[in-house]
């Protein structure tokens, strides 16, 4: 008690963290339970998920580059829909008894194609201007590529090794740029943010595991670590203050710098 007192009193967003997440989680879990009484399955609603991201995907299609921000809202309204949906499977499976490996298989699987279908609707859009934007396709194919690569690096990791926890840029973090970029209809910010600062994560991921197959010890949390550990404030993990201010930069980078899609490398092909 006397400890977890004194971590709340060092990092207040602890506390206010944990609040926030339990009424989170109790309100998914009543609704879990209404889906189980209506025998809804997790697999279900995983497909569900996907059907939808692909919807959202079409609309980035039609939306993105023509100033036509009312499809950007829709996709924004198609992936929050995507996300509960994300949410409710593994809590339906949990509360129903109805785990399964090829459900979490599913799940993993249709994430993947999620990743897919908002980049490749967003380069579509790009692509099928009455001039295409050769640069704007080409970051969305690199923030295709990072959150592809961030998922496989993890998993890839964990087949070596007992976990892999490091890493800034998860699903979560990469899907609430997606939607606050499309809200804030911008999106060449985004596709610039994800297409160069997920290659982080990456990058860190790769160094963790190598460090880890080699015997070696690696300190992850920067509470415990020396100040220039410290100083790295994208290692310090939810729920801290530094993860907040990171957060908040990214967040600002998306919603107050407007980033005009100027197509640099079709100018210099043409």
């Amino acid at each position: 008690m006397g400890i977890a007192l004194t971590r709340g009193i060092m990092y207040p967003d602890l506390m206010i963290g944990r609040g926030v997440g339990y009424g989170f989680s109790t309100a998914r879990d009543a609704i879990a339970r209404g889906l189980v009484k209506c025998r809804v399955t997790p697999n279900a609603l995983t497909l569900a998920g996907g059907a939808i991201t692909a919807g959202a995907g079409v609309c980035y299609a039609l939306g993105v580059g023509r100033g036509e921000y009312a499809w950007l809202v829709w996709a924004a309204v198609l992936l929050i829909l995507a996300s509960a949906c994300d949410m409710l499977d593994g809590a339906v499976a949990r509360i129903g008894g109805k785990s399964s490996v090829f459900g979490e298989f599913l799940d993993s699987t249709l994430d993947r194609f999620s990743d897919f279908a908002i980049y490749a609707g967003i380069a579509i859009g790009y692509a099928s201007l009455p001039t295409a934007n050769l640069t704007f396709v080409l970051l969305a194919m690199f923030s295709f590529f990072n959150a592809i690569t961030i998922s496989y690096t993890k998993a890839r990791a964990e087949n070596l090794i007992e976990s892999c926890p490091v890493g800034y840029w998860q699903r979560g973090e990469r899907s609430a740029a997606v939607l606050i970029a499309t809200f804030s209809n911008n999106i060449p910010a985004l596709l610039v943010q994800q297409a160069i600062l997920p290659i982080f994560t990456i990058l860190r991921r790769m160094s963790y595991t190598k460090a880890i197959t080699e015997g070696k010890t690696v300190v992850t949390d920067p509470r415990k670590g020396g100040l220039w550990l410290k100083l790295h404030l994208w290692y310090w993990p939810r729920m801290s203050l530094q993860y907040d201010f990171v957060t908040g930069v990214n967040i600002a980078w998306l919603i107050f710098v407007p980033i005009g899609a100027y197509d640099l490398l079709g100018q210099w092909l043409r």
